[in-house]
């Protein structure tokens, strides 16, 4: 008999330039060995210079997506990314409720550009209906910050410290993720309600191309526990991935702006 087959379905965001969104996280996930199916939420007209266009995929039709692949596919982990409007996060978490798999949240609001990925009216629906049902929750410092209606996190301290306010929204664990902050080093801090759970640092790396980071990172991981990594490895795992990939990403010609990571660094280039 064939072994088991990792499965993570990503609910997300197209983006046509694809570098980040739906189709990062397919890149992602297929690149650390595992299989991705996906719905769409949202189509962006997206490149790696800005957003000029957003459409909303229907609610039921986003409904429709997730009870066709989890009717059939043997999901692990679902790892949920830009999901844009209340209705879209009112129809996805109706499903999560129902799933018995770790849940990863990458809390997308903003695109690297500066282009709003989330409806103001949509904040409050991901915190009271999203979050209560996230394995862990990957915010970065700007997404942290809104959703807690505060200033940015400038230390790991301050970082834990956010973290912990952001598990009693519901989460299991944060991982807070500092590639906004500034210095010559990047750090990120993984919590749960007991606390610290592990600091991942790394050099920060000198490129401009860093468009679609969180949702490789988040997609990684999604990955990793589809594998059967437990949370810290599986971070851990997706940290050193998403670090190649960075450091990877200028040996590729995309665009004119800012530049997809190099999921495929394993395999090509």
């Amino acid at each position: 008999m064939a072994k088991h087959t990792p499965i993570v379905l990503t609910i997300a965001g197209s983006d046509s330039g694809g570098g980040a969104g739906v189709q990062a996280d397919i890149k992602a996930v297929s690149a650390v060995g595992a299989y991705c199916a996906s719905v769409i939420t949202a189509v962006t007209a997206q490149n790696t210079i800005g957003v000029t266009a957003v459409h909303a995929v229907p609610a039921d039709i986003v409904a429709a997506q997730i009870d066709a692949v989890l009717s059939d596919l043997g999901v692990d982990v679902i790892k949920l990314g830009m999901l844009f409007s209340v209705a879209n996060i009112s129809a996805s978490a109706k499903r999560l409720a129902a799933f018995e798999g770790p849940i990863v949240v990458d809390p997308v609001m903003i695109a690297k550009s500066g282009d709003a990925l989330l409806q103001d009216a949509a904040v409050t629906a991901l915190i009271t209906q999203i979050l209560p049902h996230a394995s862990l929750l990957t915010p970065n410092l700007p997404e942290a910050a809104r959703l807690l209606n505060t200033s940015e996190a400038t230390t790991p301290e301050e970082m834990a410290r956010q973290g912990q306010r952001l598990i009693e929204m519901g989460p299991k664990a944060v991982l807070m993720k500092g590639g906004h902050a500034v210095g010559g080093r990047c750090t990120d801090v993984l919590v749960n309600a007991s606390g610290l759970i592990a600091t991942f640092a790394a050099p920060r790396i000198d490129t401009h191309n860093t468009h679609g980071t969180g949702c490789t990172y988040s997609a990684a991981i999604a990955a990793r526990l589809a594998q059967g990594l437990d949370l810290k490895d599986a971070v851990t795992a997706a940290h050193e991935y998403l670090q190649a990939a960075i450091k990877a990403a200028d040996t590729l010609q995309i665009g004119k702006g800012h530049g997809p990571v190099h999921h495929f660094h394993g395999q090509w280039g």
